[in-house]
């Protein structure tokens, strides 16, 4: 892998984004995406995760993250292995998930192709963590990041996202904290 995308520094802003394999469309219900946001909150209290911004999508995530207290790829590992986990879980329990048995046929089929998984495979491998080094590119990602369920068309304005810190940045509560970027 490219020195270009590893996290060299956890104390410094970085722009990660990981997706779910086949880019599965998994957090359409609010049991699995309020699985992954307690995730980020245990992460936060836990482990010393920064959040500056964060967006959940349908089939990805993007995060603005730092951390000094703790190594921050430790962090995005062991947040990526724990939601996958409990994730699967609740896909395999829940009754009324119309598409679980082919949702974890493919995660099923994706493990089976990495050595690294005993079963199942949920997230992409790559975060594709990007340095935020200046003022200008902290409020590219931030911006990006935020426009992402506007342009997807779920909402007209950024704030209206639930799943998403815009509405920290708006003044208006968020399901988690948040550090701003000024």
């Amino acid at each position: 892998m490219s020195e270009k995308y590893k996290i060299q520094a956890s104390q410094q802003l970085y722009f990660v984004s990981f997706a779910t394999i086949q880019w599965i469309d998994v957090f359409t219900r609010r049991l699995y995406n309020d699985i992954f946001v307690d995730s980020l909150r245990y992460c936060q209290q836990h482990k010393g995760l920064e959040i500056y911004a964060w967006c959940l999508m349908t089939n990805h995530a993007h995060l603005i993250i730092s951390s000094e207290a703790e190594n921050l790829s430790g962090i995005l590992r062991d947040l990526k292995r724990h939601t996958a986990k409990e994730l699967l879980r609740a896909i395999e329990e829940n009754g009324q998930e119309s598409r679980r048995d082919w949702m974890l046929r493919m995660f099923a089929r994706a493990g089976q192709q990495n050595s690294h998984n005993t079963h199942y495979q949920f997230w992409q491998q790559s975060n594709h963590p990007i340095e935020l080094h200046s003022n200008d590119l902290q409020r590219q990602r931030l911006a990006y990041l935020h426009r992402n369920p506007v342009v997807a068309g779920f909402v007209d304005e950024p704030e209206d996202f639930l799943y998403s810190s815009a509405r920290n940045y708006a003044d208006r509560p968020g399901l988690l904290k948040v550090l701003l970027i000024e």
